[in-house]
C-alpha cells in the first residue's frame, strides 16, 4: 500500500486545527503570567440591568442549597426574573462532570427537578447570563490528577461558543478544618498560587476562553472567622467550628458549610454575581428541597453581609469595582 506524504501531513494539520478548536489542543499553552493575568480584571464588570439566568456547575460545596439561597437573594433585591440551573455530584471534579465514561458519585442524590438539567446540553442551550464553576477538593489533586486548568477551559470555550457574552466565575472555596491551626493561613496561600496564580494562568491561556472572574467565597468565609475569633464569639455563632455542618451522628463534619456558613457563601455570590450591597436582605431563607433553613442570628447576619460585601470589593478578580485603595 502506498501513502501519499502530502495529503497524510494535510489530513494531520486539519485534525489537529478541529481539535484546537473545539478546546482539545495537543499541547497545553503555557499559562499566562501574572502580569497578563491580572490585566484581564483592568476594566470591572458593568452591573448586570436585570435578573440573571446562572448555570452551576460542581458538588457538595455548592450543592443544592447555596443557589437557591442566592436565588431568593436576589429575587429579594428586586431581580424577580432570577433563575438558575444546574449538575452536581459528590466531590465531583470538571474532569469528572466533562468526561461521559465518567461516573459522578451521588449524581441521582445530588440532582433534582427542577433544578436539575444536564450540563453540556443546558450550556449550549446559550440561556444562561453567567456559569459558575466549582472544582474539587483538595486542590492540588485537583490541579495534579485533573487537570483543572485544562477543564476550566473546556467548560468556558463551550459556554463561551453557545453564549459570547456569558460571564464565568470560578467559585473559590476552602479547604478541609480539620487542621483548624492551618485553615486560615492556607485560604491566604491558595488564594493566589492555586487558585488564581495556577489553574486560571493555566485556563485563560487556551484560545476561546477568556476572562474568569472569582466569586472569592474561601476569603470571605477567612474574614468572618477571624472576625468571629476577634470578638470571641457570637450570639448563635460561638466559634469557627459553628461554620460547618453537623453530621448524622452528631459529629462536626470539617468541610461542608452549615445552614448560617451557607448563607455567607450565598451572600458573597449574590454580591459579586450583582455587583450590590446584600445589607438590608433577608436572612431567612428556604433550602432547595422548601424547608426553612436555620438562619443565623440578625447580628450574625450582618456581619455577615458586611464582610462579603467588603471582600467581593477587596478582590480585583470579582469583577466589581474596588474599594477605594484596594490593589
Amino acid at each position: 500500500m502506498r501513502f501519499d506524504l502530502k495529503k497524510l501531513l494535510a489530513m494531520a494539520v486539519v485534525l489537529a486545527t478541529a481539535l484546537a478548536a473545539a478546546g482539545w489542543a495537543l499541547r497545553a499553552p503555557a499559562p499566562l503570567d501574572r502580569a497578563e493575568r491580572l490585566s484581564h480584571y483592568d476594566t470591572p464588570l458593568p452591573a448586570p440591568e436585570a435578573g440573571l439566568g446562572v448555570y452551576y456547575l460542581g458538588h457538595s460545596l455548592i450543592g443544592p442549597d447555596i443557589p437557591a439561597f442566592v436565588t431568593q437573594l436576589a429575587q429579594a433585591a428586586g431581580h424577580a426574573r432570577a433563575f438558575y440551573n444546574s449538575q452536581l455530584g459528590w466531590g465531583a471534579s470538571l474532569r469528572t462532570h466533562w468526561e461521559p465514561d465518567e461516573a459522578i458519585a451521588g449524581y441521582d442524590a445530588m440532582n433534582q427537578p427542577p433544578a436539575y438539567r444536564p450540563a453540556k446540553p443546558a450550556l449550549e442551550s446559550g440561556e444562561y447570563d453567567a456559569l459558575v464553576l466549582t472544582e474539587m477538593i483538595d486542590l492540588q489533586d485537583a490541579i495534579r490528577w485533573h487537570d483543572s486548568g485544562r477543564y476550566t477551559a473546556l467548560w468556558a470555550q463551550l459556554a463561551r461558543k453557545h453564549a459570547p457574552q456569558i460571564r464565568i466565575y470560578k467559585y473559590e472555596t476552602w479547604h478541609n478544618h480539620h487542621d483548624a491551626a492551618d485553615w486560615l493561613d492556607r485560604i491566604d496561600r491558595d488564594a493566589e498560587a492555586l487558585w488564581e496564580g495556577t489553574i486560571l494562568a493555566q485556563a485563560k491561556a487556551y484560545p476561546g476562553v477568556g476572562t474568569i472572574h472569582v466569586i472569592p467565597a474561601g476569603r470571605a468565609m477567612a474574614a468572618f472567622a477571624r472576625e468571629l475569633r476577634a470578638r470571641g464569639g457570637l450570639p448563635g455563632m460561638p466559634d469557627t467550628d459553628a461554620l460547618f455542618a453537623l453530621a448524622e451522628d452528631g459529629t462536626r463534619d470539617t468541610i461542608h458549610p452549615s445552614d448560617k456558613a451557607a448563607y455567607l457563601i450565598a451572600l458573597v455570590h449574590y454580591a459579586t454575581l450583582y455587583h450590590a450591597d446584600p445589607r438590608g436582605l433577608p436572612h431567612q431563607l428556604l433550602r432547595a428541597d422548601g424547608t426553612l433553613a436555620d438562619a443565623p442570628a440578625p447580628g450574625v447576619a450582618a456581619l455577615m453581609q458586611q464582610i462579603a460585601w467588603d471582600v467581593v470589593r477587596a478582590t480585583r478578580s470579582s469583577g466589581v469595582a474596588q474599594t477605594a485603595g484596594e490593589s
